[in-house]
């Protein structure tokens, strides 16, 4: 036990004041970098790019610089230069043998953007942004364009190299230029990514159309341009009709505005739209500063839109608003908010999440206003959206209940295939299942059907080839494997008509020849793995237009050119002047329309699909011969017999 206290008594004696070691100046940021910039990887690395960039962007958002110069060059160096006010030179009041400069590229916590009073707002906030580039520079150069006077300073390392020195005048310039490299004794060998940067600086041009930013690079890689000159007068709405080019949206034209906050505190910009397939994206904003992980302004944004669109329900009348939640309004949006904030606070030096308290109420109040006025002024635009938060809504709800259905007719529970869109009644009575091609089709569809007795089941384009496919291939074909899951009657030996969960199958096809094409083998797969069904007349073709004739208030539909001629001659006058479309398929078509011409049972016309009691071999033998393995003969006979098939036309 002595021996014990013999040697603690000795630990403690070594360990003295002198064991003490206090980190002066930028050491600390040396020693310990992933502690401001998040680590010391290729996201570390780019982080000090943004940050000096960010100092920029903020001269400019005050309203004080309207051009960014930023300069890859080779080996590693990267040159910013703006034309705003640049870094006070004049000696600092509380250490008056130091610049301004100096102190604000050598301490820790300091700069112009904690009293408010230089900068309204700011990406900049801890005071630690350039002191910290500094530090993980090997070297810093930095020029000063003020009064007309050019000043020059070099640091390595974060430490001087040499006094700020006086250049002389200089004529037509003025702002902040820095020059660094990052210290390899840091990063190691890693490179600042052309494509990388540019990507940031093009959504910095984006998030604030008042300035241009002049890109240039010595070394660019297959993504990145040599030079180019960043500028887009519409913000962020430029962004958003770039970033959804060539995909269809739900509603015709974007939502974007801006709107001050009701204490005059900030502001926030925006631009939004909701696409009808794929995956979305929401990219977030605080003073310019990119917050992937969202934070109290996406709160607000998600409040906002909610609250608005269940309201818009409420006034349509439609209870089923009610169930709408976030996760149905942000599924397909896409869009952008980017907010401007006197003080804002962020989680973390990195910035990835702003966590302002009062970000969400003033966002909201902000933002929802806005929303409810542009639901009301564009009733079209408002109930697409409605109807797809909806559906979306109860796609959700199916998806909790585990996809399992409850409808009486089954006598046993069924698990449906994801892409189904079910219908509400229980029963086969009255209820009918679109086939349709394609999501983008199949959205449409959704739209325009009638919820209480249509349901719409979205197939992949050509369907696979039951007439020449083996069994194997069949098991394994997941587009029939939906259908037949949706039906719930099974196939073959399997096959029992009292599951059957749809009293119609119609298939909707493109009113085109590929879409007869489609239609063709579905029909063959019905004929060949569920006859019974159509022998039961429970098996119809949908009859889409193909153009629309419209003259004044007058619009006629046409199934095909033969009938669009007679309806030029029949339903217009010859000195009338037509304005005649085509459609290029169920996806392009406005849902409107497509329950209109034909969806809705009082207007519509179907075709059913029978087979010729009297010559059932001629039948197996014309499938056989043009379903076979000789697509050439299929493509041919559908060619020439697209208007007039083997089918027999009834009433809705």
């Amino acid at each position: 036990m002595s021996d014990l206290f013999a040697r603690q008594a000795t630990a403690e004696a070594a360990y003295s004041a002198k064991d003490i070691e206090v980190l002066e100046g930028l050491e600390p940021v040396r020693r310990r970098p992933g502690m401001y910039i998040g680590g010391v990887d290729e996201n570390a690395l780019h982080h000090l790019a943004a940050e000096i960039i960010d100092n920029a962007m903020d001269e400019a958002v005050a309203g004080h610089a309207s051009r960014i110069e930023v300069t890859l060059e080779a080996n590693n160096w990267l040159t910013v230069r703006d034309n705003g006010r640049g870094i006070p030179t004049d000696p600092h009041p509380k250490f008056p043998k130091q610049s301004a400069l100096e102190v604000i590229l050598t301490t820790l916590h300091s700069g112009g953007k904690f009293s408010g009073k230089a900068y309204a707002t700011s990406g900049g906030l801890h005071g630690v942004g350039s002191s910290v580039v500094n530090a993980l520079s090997e070297r810093m150069e930095v020029e000063v364009a003020r009064e007309r006077t050019l000043f020059t300073m070099v640091f390595a390392r974060g430490k001087p190299v040499g006094a700020l020195v006086n250049a002389g005048p200089v004529q037509n310039r003025r702002g902040t230029t820095i020059r660094f490299r990052p210290d390899e004794q840091i990063f190691g060998t890693q490179q600042f990514k052309p494509a990388r940067l540019f990507r940031f600086c093009r959504s910095k041009a984006y998030l604030y159309k008042g300035v241009t930013i002049r890109w240039a690079c010595a070394e660019p890689d297959a993504e990145t341009p040599a030079q180019a000159d960043l500028h887009f007068p519409g913000g962020l709405s430029d962004y958003l009709a770039g970033a959804v080019e060539g995909r269809r949206a739900v509603v015709p034209a974007p939502w974007a505005g801006e709107a001050n906050f009701s204490d005059g505190q900030g502001r926030a910009e925006w631009a939004m739209t909701w696409l009808d397939q794929g995956e979305g994206f929401l990219s977030l904003y605080a003073n310019t500063i990119p917050t992937p992980q969202g934070g109290t302004h996406e709160a607000g944004l998600r409040a906002a839109l909610v609250k608005g669109l269940r309201a818009y329900g409420e006034l349509k009348k439609d209870k089923r608003a009610a169930t709408i939640t976030a996760e149905d309004v942000f599924g397909g949006l896409a869009g952008m908010l980017s907010v401007f904030l006197r003080d804002p606070q962020f989680q973390g030096q990195t910035k990835d999440k702003l966590t302002n308290a009062d970000a969400t109420r003033q966002v909201e109040s902000a933002l929802r206003d806005r929303f409810d006025h542009w639901l009301t002024g564009d009733p079209a635009s408002a109930d697409n959206l409605l109807a797809y938060a909806i559906e979306r809504a109860e796609d959700r709800i199916r998806r909790r209940e585990q996809k399992e259905t409850p409808r009486k007719t089954a006598t046993r529970k069924l698990r449906l295939p994801g892409k189904l869109a079910d219908c509400a009644k229980e029963g086969i009575e009255g209820t009918e299942l679109f086939l349709v091609e394609g999501d983008s089709a199949g959205g449409s569809a959704k739209q325009a059907r009638d919820r209480e007795t249509q349901a719409v089941l979205p197939l992949r384009g050509k369907i696979l080839n039951v007439a020449s496919a083996t069994v194997e291939k069949l098991r394994q074909n997941q587009e029939l494997k939906d259908l037949i899951e949706a039906l719930g009657c099974g196939v073959g030996d399997r096959f029992d008509i009292a599951r059957l969960r749809y009293g119609r199958v119609v298939i909707m096809t493109d009113a085109d020849v590929d879409g007869a094409h489609i239609a063709a083998l579905l029909m063959t797969f019905f004929y060949r793995e569920l006859p019974e069904l159509v022998k039961q007349g429970r098996v119809f073709l949908a009859q889409p237009p193909l153009y629309r004739l419209q003259s004044g208030g007058k619009s006629v539909y046409a199934m095909n050119d033969a009938d669009r001629e007679r309806l030029m001659k029949s339903a217009f006058k010859p000195s009338q002047k037509v304005e005649v479309s085509r459609f290029k398929g169920l996806g392009e078509m406005p849902a409107a329309t497509l329950k209109e011409t034909t969806m809705d049972r009082a207007r519509r016309s179907l075709l059913q699909v029978v087979l010729p009691p009297e010559d059932r071999a001629r039948t197996n033998e014309l499938v056989e011969s043009l379903m076979g393995r000789k697509p050439e003969l299929r493509f041919r006979f559908i060619q020439e017999n697209a208007a007039s098939m083997d089918a027999e036309a009834v009433d809705a």
